[in-house]
């Protein structure tokens, strides 16, 4: 679908996923040609249509990218109060998820800005023990070019909704 015309209402999608699972699903291909799919916390949108993340973790992915740079991120609103309220209703107010689909770039350092950009997305947990280990050091990049997007289709209960 024309992603240009919805991106707004994606980002706040988005911000709607982190918020109610700290994570969006990437999936990629494996050399093999069987589908693998890895959390990332770390990715932001910009305003242009495309993205970063930071690559510390994962090793499937960045070796599967090397053979196919194409990607399929999908953020879901996982917030209990939003789904138990739909439930109760029988629609949702607003869509639950959403794919982007897109062409990733090669890993490179952080800008200042996108390192500046994760470390206030997780400030709160810099106190936590797990912070230190997991998050303090992250460093690498990725950048996505999404091309194209397509809601979560839940039925009935999205009536109403394009």
């Amino acid at each position: 679908m024309e992603i240009g015309k919805h991106w707004d209402e994606i980002i706040k999608i988005f911000e709607q996923a982190y918020k109610s699972c700290f994570h969006y699903a990437v999936a990629t291909v494996n050399p093999d040609g069987s589908p693998h799919v890895t959390p990332i916390g770390g990715l932001a949108l910009r305003d242009n249509r495309t993205g970063f993340y930071f690559e510390e973790f994962p090793s499937r992915l960045p070796e599967n990218l090397r053979h196919n740079p194409r990607v399929c991120v999908m953020a879901i609103n996982a917030d209990k109060l939003f789904w138990g309220k739909a439930l109760m209703d029988g629609r949702f107010p607003s869509p639950p998820g959403v794919r982007l689909l897109g062409k990733a770039g090669e890993v490179r350092e952080g800008t200042k800005e996108e390192i500046d950009f994760w470390q206030k997305k997780i400030g709160f947990t810099s106190k936590m023990k797990g912070y230190k280990i997991m998050w303090e050091g992250m460093r690498h990049v990725r950048d996505i070019q999404f091309d194209a997007y397509e809601p979560i289709d839940l039925g009935a209960m999205m009536a109403g909704m394009e």
